[in-house]
């Protein structure tokens, strides 16, 4: 199997991941109580992990991959939509995932959790767009 297909199965599993996560989990946060909330966020956390980190960690040595094996503007621009998904991820999100941690939840922060995450839905979808685009040109 090639390297770029087996970079569009991670890519399919994030992007399909990522648009679950933003119109049904993220919203669901806000119907919870706050100490309920409070546990599930933990456990919630710590099983999306199991199928998150794998994703992020092959997608990502996937496109590193790629650029090793040719540098050109479809693999360049590929792994830089793919570290913009992890500084966003983390410069944004695990500091909002620790606050609901430690319990220090506002409606505030609930919306800014859905509101921002529409940043890694977009480039979750581009990057996808992006490896199809890879695959068939």
């Amino acid at each position: 199997m090639e390297i770029a297909t087996i970079r569009l199965l991670f890519d399919t599993g994030l992007v399909v991941l990522i648009w679950m996560i933003q119109l049904v989990v993220y919203p669901s946060f806000e119907y919870y109580n706050k100490v309920d909330l409070i546990k599930w966020h933990k456990r919630y956390t710590t099983n999306i992990s199991f199928i998150v980190i794998p994703l992020m960690f092959g997608q990502l040595i996937m496109a590193i991959f790629q650029v090793f094996q040719l540098q050109n503007y479809k693999t360049l621009l590929g792994l830089s939509f793919i570290i913009a998904v992890w500084l966003s991820t983390f410069l944004q999100f695990v500091p909002i995932h620790n606050k609901i941690a430690k319990g220090l939840i506002s409606d505030k922060l609930l919306s800014q959790l859905v509101t921002k995450n529409w940043l890694r839905t977009f480039l979750w979808t581009l990057i996808f767009g992006w490896s199809i685009y890879s695959v068939v040109n």
